[in-house]
C-alpha cells in the first residue's frame, strides 16, 4: 500500500513540487531526479571530474576500517573509490543513540537498494553506498534520546544524561565519550523489552556498542555496521584529520569569500520565501572552529572574525594558518556540507528526506563557487510497519491506516458509535434540540403573562442543558468503561502507527520491531521497499 505524500500532514510544499510538480521548482533544482536524462549527463560528467585525492581517500577509509571486519563487498567498494567510473550514492543523519529514529536505517536502505539498482542497469559504471557519520554536529539534545513502546503500548522516552549542564557547549557529539550513566540507559531498555527470543542477543550487541569510554561516533558505526556491512555499505567519517586535510581548499575559500557565499546564500532563500520556505537560517560564514570548550561558528566582526559566544578574536591570517596546521579543528554548518560531501566524492546521488531536500534549494548556488558538481537529490523511502495484530485490529474495526491521520479521539468516537446499541452524540443532540424548542414554545406562553418570567425562563433553559452536559459526561465515561478494551486496542495501533500523531519512522527506534523479529526483520524491509515510488509505503510484516 501507498499514500501520496500530500495526503499526510506536515510536509511543506517545497517537498511536495518536487516529488509530483518538479516543473514548480526546477529554477531552485537543476536536476530532476525522475527524468533519467540527467543521470546519464551527470554520470559522464563526474567521470571526467579529476579528484587527485582519491587514491588517498581508499587508504584514509581504510585506515578508518582498522578496528573492523569489513566483508568482501565493502572492501570491493573501499578499493573501487580510486576508479573514475566509480560513484558514490551517500546519505548520512546525525548520530543519534542506538541508531536514533527509523527513517535513518530508510536512509540507509535507499542508499544501497539505489546502488544496487544503478550496477545492473548503468554497466559502464560501478556505484558504492556510503553512509556519511555526521559527527561534526554539536546538538546533545538531538542525539541523545529515542522512543519505545513499553508493555501496555505507551510511547516511552529513554534518554542518556551526561549529568553536565544543559547549557554547556560539549564541542562534536561524536566525541562525547559515554559515561557510567549509559548503564542506566540499557538498564531501563532490559526492563521495557519484553522477554523472547531475540531480546538477549539483542541487548548483547547494544550494550556491547553502547558502553562507558565509547563515543557517540564510535558506538553508531559499530551498530550500522553490524546491520549492513553485508551490502557493501561504506561508513565514512569526515572528522578523520586526514579528511578535513583534503577539505583546506573548501574552508579557505569559504572564509576567503564569505561575502559573496553569503549574499548568494540570502539571496535564493529570500526567493525560497517568497513561494515556499527557507529551510536553513543563513549565517555570514558556513563554517564552525572547535576549542578545547566546544565547537563554535565563526563570525565576522569588523576586519576581524570571532567565535560565536567567545571574546576571542581572529585575524584572517590566524585563521588561514590554522586551517593549514590544525584542519581538523574545522567542520562546516549544514549549509557548506554538501558542499564538502561532494568536494571529496564522485558523488552520484544523495538520499535526503523532507527537510534535506528543502535545504538544497538553497546549497545549490553554492556549488559553482567550489566548482564542485552538484548531485542528483533523491528522496529517501518512507515506511510504516504495521505488525500482524495490528492489521487484526484495523480489520476488527474496519480501519485503515489513514484514519489514524486524523484526530485520535475521533477514531475512537467513530468506533464506539457503531459498536453500541445506542449513538450517544445523536441522542443528546436530539435531546437539547428538543429542549431548546420545548422551552422556546413555553417562552411564548409565559411572555403573554408578564415580562419578568423571561429571565426565569432562560435560567431554567441554562440548568437543563448543564443537567444534560454533565449526563453527557457521565454517560460517555460510562460507556469508555463499557469499551476500555477496545479504547486500548485503538490506542495501541495509534502509538504504534502514527506515535506523537507523527510518522512512525520520525518517533520510533528500529529496537521496537528488532526485539520482537530479530535483526531478519531489517531484511523483509529491503526486500519490500519501493525506493522507486516516492509515496509513503506501508509494510506489513
Amino acid at each position: 500500500m501507498f499514500i501520496n505524500f500530500s495526503d499526510i500532514p506536515g510536509h511543506q510544499n517545497l517537498f511536495l513540487d518536487y516529488l509530483y510538480e518538479f516543473e514548480n521548482v526546477r529554477r531552485f533544482y537543476p536536476k530532476d531526479f525522475r527524468d533519467s536524462k540527467n543521470y546519464f549527463e551527470h554520470f559522464a560528467k563526474l567521470e571526467k571530474r579529476e579528484k587527485p585525492h582519491l587514491a588517498s581517500l581508499k587508504q584514509i577509509i581504510s585506515k578508518q576500517y582498522n578496528d573492523f571486519n569489513p566483508g568482501p563487498k565493502t572492501i570491493d567498494n573501499i578499493n573501487s573509490l580510486v576508479l573514475n567510473n566509480t560513484f558514490a550514492i551517500v546519505t548520512g543523519q546525525q548520530l543519534g543513540i542506538f541508531g536514533g529514529p527509523l527513517y535513518t536505517f530508510y536512509k540507509i536502505i535507499t542508499a544501497i537498494e539505489l546502488a544496487h539498482l544503478f550496477n545492473e542497469k548503468y554497466d559502464s559504471y560501478h556505484f558504492v553506498p556510503v553512509f556519511w557519520l555526521e559527527g561534526d554536529d554539536h546538538d546533545f539534545d538531538e542525539v541523545r534520546s529515542f522512543n519505545l513502546l513499553d508493555e501496555n503500548n505507551e510511547i516511552v522516552k529513554i534518554s542518556y544524561d551526561d549529568g553536565i549542564t544543559e547549557e554547556i557547549n560539549r564541542g562534536s557529539v561524536g566525541n562525547i565519550s559515554f559515561n557510567g550513566n549509559i548503564n542506566n540507559v540499557t538498564e531501563q531498555l532490559t526492563k521495557i523489552l519484553r522477554d523472547n527470543e531475540f531480546k538477549p542477543k539483542i541487548m548483547e550487541m547494544l550494550s556491547g556498542y553502547y558502553k562507558e569510554g565509547i563515543t557517540f561516533k564510535e558506538s553508531f558505526k559499530k551498530l550500522i555496521f553490524d546491520l549492513f556491512d553485508e551490502y557493501g555499505l561504506i561508513i565514512f567519517d569526515p572528522s578523520d584529520a586526514n579528511i578535513k586535510s583534503i577539505l583546506k581548499p573548501i574552508f579557505i575559500k569559504e572564509i576567503e569569500e564569505q561575502k559573496d557565499h553569503s549574499t548568494e546564500l540570502v539571496k535564493i532563500s529570500a526567493e525560497l520565501e517568497e513561494v515556499y520556505h527557507a529551510q536553513v537560517k543563513v549565517r555570514p560564514i558556513n563554517l564552525f572552529m572547535s576549542e578545547d570548550d566546544g565547537r563554535y561558528l565563526i563570525e565576522p566582526v569588523e576586519n576581524e572574525f570571532r567565535l560565536r559566544g567567545k571574546r576571542k578574536r581572529l585575524s584572517k591570517e590566524t585563521i588561514f594558518e590554522q586551517i593549514e596546521n590544525t584542519p581538523e579543528k574545522f567542520s562546516p554548518n549544514v549549509l557548506l556540507r554538501p558542499v564538502c560531501q561532494d568536494y571529496i566524492f564522485k558523488t552520484a546521488c544523495y538520499i535526503g528526506g523532507p527537510s534535506e531536500i528543502s535545504y538544497f534549494a538553497q546549497v545549490i548556488p553554492l556549488y559553482k563557487y567550489f566548482n564542485v558538481d552538484v548531485p542528483i537529490i533523491y528522496p529517501r523511502s518512507s515506511v510504516t510497519i504495521v505488525e500482524k495484530n495490528i492489521q487484526k485490529i484495523l480489520e476488527k474495526f474496519n480501519l485503515n491506516y489513514t484514519d489514524f491521520i486524523s484526530e485520535n479521539e475521533t477514531i475512537a468516537e467513530t468506533v464506539i458509535n457503531n459498536l453500541a446499541e445506542i449513538d450517544l452524540a445523536e441522542s443528546f443532540r436530539k435531546a437539547t434540540y428538543d429542549v431548546n424548542l420545548i422551552i422556546d414554545e413555553l417562552r411564548e406562553k409565559l411572555y403573554s403573562i408578564e415580562n419578568n418570567l423571561l429571565d426565569v425562563t432562560n435560567k431554567t433553559r441554562d440548568k437543563i442543558l448543564q443537567g444534560l452536559e454533565f449526563l453527557r459526561e457521565k454517560a460517555d465515561e460510562a460507556q469508555k468503561r463499557k469499551y476500555d478494551t477496545t479504547l486500548r486496542q485503538i490506542r495501541k495501533v495509534s502509538n504504534v502507527l502514527f506515535p506523537h500523531r507523527n510518522l512512525q519512522e520520525r518517533e520510533l527506534n528500529f529496537i521496537h520491531f528488532t526485539s520482537k523479529y530479530g535483526k531478519d526483520f531489517l531484511k523483509q524491509i529491503i526486500n519490500e521497499i519501493a525506493i522507486d515510488r516516492f509515496e509513503h509505503q506501508i509494510i506489513e510484516l
